[in-house]
């Protein structure tokens, strides 16, 4: 690739860039003396799968691997002990040791999945932070202030509001920023959300002798709610580690506006091509449903393959489109003796626990057989072969024992 395209495919999809005459110059002085750039991003293991969020960051790796640059994939093991605050107003849960170290080997296993292992090194934070004394820290301390940290738009919120800050807080982007010295990070990715610590990065690698990183922001990704941003804990999210089935379902269920973005920044695909699918949308010559269907058939088809994608689709439109049991129905075993409707639903595994399937109740979303019920307090003699459905994408199908 030519320099300007390079340019032209690392800028793509991209929000804030800080800045493109450094971006060009980096990529020029990298070039002349024969070494890759370093592509730094970092994840912390908050939750132990990574979902199509993430993957709008990777998928803009994998291309600056494309073009023979190296990614430095940190996972925070350290900073996922404190919590980002970023875009929140309110401290996030910290995890135990053991909860990050159980989270972090799930986000390797996951990643490899879009990047390629041969130019990615995968970085712990704890490597340095561990180690560090508290004058190091005091010293890191110095370089930032706390006028800048009041700057930032989630901590400046929640200080005009009275809302508590803790000083672990405050450490989190100085901590962030310490990770660009210690990688010798040329560019450095983020969601839009984190404009601000990748900032500080720069500022950070300048007190310390080094030139300062290109900073790069990315969109973030609506989640099937169509209003907030996809999140493990908001339970509008696809994961990658989803099975086919489920990614399938779940992309069918992204509203009609809303699945354009999913197209660019999951699937990377061409703006002119997705203004050709939205032409043929607008005057009629290609139905939308038929348009989600090639979307949820290209993301399975990112994850598991084209075979498990065209299944996946056969399989929704045989359930859904023509009122059909699935094949693949799990069991739920019980003795024949009466149970309450919830306590089945939990242990059939169509609900997390009673509170939920209640909800599911009251709402009118669960049969038994072709029976709607609608009473939060009925009481059910299992039958074997007995169906029971949740929503549109939940079966079971009892089994009587003993």
């Amino acid at each position: 690739m030519t320099l300007d395209e390079q340019i032209r495919k690392l800028t793509a999809r991209t929000v804030d860039l800080h800045s493109a005459e450094e971006l060009k110059a980096r990529l020029e002085k990298a070039a002349a003396e024969k070494r890759p750039l370093r592509i730094k991003l970092g994840a912390d293991p908050s939750a132990p799968d990574l979902h199509l969020g993430h993957c709008v960051a990777l998928n803009k790796l994998r291309e600056f691997q494309e073009c023979g640059h190296t990614v430095v994939f940190i996972i925070g093991d350290f900073t996922g002990m404190i919590g980002d605050p970023s875009g929140k107003s309110a401290t996030r849960p910290q995890l135990s040791r053991e909860q990050v170290k159980e989270n972090a080997k799930s986000y390797q296993e996951q990643v490899f999945k879009i990047l390629d292992p041969a130019q990615t090194e995968i970085r712990f934070n704890s490597e340095w932070f561990s180690p560090m004394t508290f004058e190091h820290v005091i010293r890191l301390s110095a370089h930032v202030t706390v006028a800048q940290l009041l700057a930032r738009d989630d901590f400046a919120k929640r200080y005009a509001a009275r809302q508590p800050i803790s000083l672990v807080e405050f450490l989190y982007p100085l901590v962030q920023a310490y990770d660009s010295v210690m990688v010798k990070a040329d560019v450095e990715l983020g969601g839009t959300d984190q404009l601000f610590n990748l900032l500080l990065g720069r500022e950070i690698q300048k007190a310390h002798g080094l030139d300062p990183q290109i900073v790069m922001t990315l969109p973030l990704l609506e989640g099937l709610d169509g209003v907030h941003k996809m999140s493990k804990s908001l339970g509008n999210y696809i994961a990658v580690n989803d099975t086919p089935r489920e990614t399938f379902g779940k992309t069918m269920s992204v509203s009609d506006e809303l699945m354009w973005r999913y197209f660019s920044l999951v699937l990377c695909m061409p703006e002119d091509e997705i203004a050709a699918m939205r032409a043929a949308v607008a005057d009629g010559s290609r139905h939308p449903r038929d348009v989600k269907d090639e979307l949820g058939r290209r993301i399975v088809e990112k994850f598991h393959g084209a075979a498990a994608a065209q299944e996946a689709s056969d399989e929704f439109k045989r359930v859904f489109s023509q009122a059909q049991l699935p094949d693949d129905m799990p069991e739920v075993a019980v003795p024949a003796e009466p149970i309450g409707l919830l306590n089945l639903m939990v242990k059939a595994g169509l609900a997390a626990g009673t509170g939920e399937a209640r909800r599911l109740v009251a709402a009118g979303a669960v049969r038994l057989g072709d029976d709607k019920v609608t009473d939060v307090r009925a009481q059910v003699t299992p039958t074997d072969g007995l169906v029971i459905r949740s929503g549109k994408r939940g079966f079971a199908r009892v089994r009587i024992i003993g």
